[in-house]
């Protein structure tokens, strides 16, 4: 009896292993670049030019990095070295004014702002200057409830991702509907369902890439809107975990000008990057308060020169990085 017992214990132990093993060939993948290298950081806690209160999105252009004050209400500017150039919005439910903004996108030299607690997109000029808004509160087709971000392709019509409608709306410029993925307000872990989406970006391509936040996973579709592929964790099923190309929460997604793309990986505290099919390549920070270190990064967004910046929610700052491979 006590050998069967011990034969027992050794072949569930290999059996373990095995499977252990079969899991990490299958499902946690090798980096095959190097991870980015920590530049600066700006920001503190504050009211304040330059503070921040509860930082939670970003978008760059060539020369200037905008982002989102989330809980002070406003949008503040800065150059790339983070010298603060001005800031417009306020807190409140009128035109011009913000509630929680989120996460942002540049199109055509106007900003666009999910705006969280007002169920809208607001579009802004680049210099501060109030355009016009898009949506109104509910879960009617082109209506939102709790709108986490915004991407625009190249005929301006915008992609929503429509955080507790559980969907992705496609919108005409105007703000009129096209079309929706997703069951409005159901939530679910299968292709083209969604676990609470928070942003969305579009590649080189316009192949659209949704940050499925709580399924802990990135989903794509073609131009056409049909279901490409999904990654993150076994069989990108809401499963979420630390190891490489797996996601704890994801927050945000940005394509480079390579079109890799970039992920907010909110509770590992970290960037992971991919290619534009989703093989694994590298990923970079961990959880402090030190030199290209996060606690729970919201945002990322990349500028044309390949610096990645990234919005950094608990330590009220942006932090900035650059692949080793490029120049300093």
């Amino acid at each position: 009896m006590k050998r069967w017992l011990i034969r027992s214990a050794v072949t569930l132990g290999l059996l373990l292993v095995g499977v252990m093993l079969t899991v990490w060939m299958l499902w946690i993948p090798s980096a095959v670049e190097p991870p980015y290298r920590f530049i600066q950081a700006w920001g503190e806690r504050g009211t304040n030019p330059g503070q921040f209160n509860d930082p939670t999105g970003i978008a760059v252009t060539a020369d200037e990095v905008f982002v989102s004050d989330s809980r002070n209400g406003r949008i503040q500017v800065f150059d790339h070295e983070g010298r603060f150039k001005r800031q417009f919005g306020s807190p409140g439910d009128k035109p011009g004014q913000l509630g929680r903004p989120m996460n942002l996108s540049i199109h055509e030299n106007m900003l666009y702002i999910a705006d969280y607690w007002n169920d809208r997109i607001q579009v802004f000029g680049l210099d501060g200057k109030y355009h016009h808004s898009i949506g109104s509160s509910g879960d009617g087709p082109g209506q939102f409830n709790s709108p986490g971000g915004v991407a625009l392709n190249r005929k301006g019509e915008l992609f929503v991702a429509d955080f507790y409608n559980q969907r992705i709306q496609h919108l005409n410029a105007d703000g009129s509907f096209v079309e929706q993925w997703g069951t409005t307000a159901e939530i679910g872990i299968w292709a083209e369902e969604f676990n609470y989406p928070t942003d969305v970006a579009l590649g080189n391509d316009e192949q659209l890439l949704v940050a499925d936040g709580y399924n802990d996973r990135i989903q794509v579709f073609d131009s056409s809107g049909k279901f490409r592929r999904k990654w993150g964790g076994p069989l990108a099923m809401n499963i979420f975990g630390p190891f490489p190309g797996w996601f704890a929460t994801v927050t945000s997604v940005a394509v480079g000008p390579d079109d890799n793309v970039f992920v907010a990986d909110f509770y590992n505290n970290r960037v992971q990057k991919y290619d534009s099919q989703g093989r694994f390549l590298t990923a970079f920070g961990r959880r402090g308060n030190g030199p290209g270190q996060f606690a729970y990064i919201t945002a990322v967004a990349v500028a044309p020169d390949g610096t990645l910046f990234a919005t950094d929610l608990g330590n009220n700052r942006v932090v900035s990085f650059r692949s080793p491979r490029k120049p300093q």
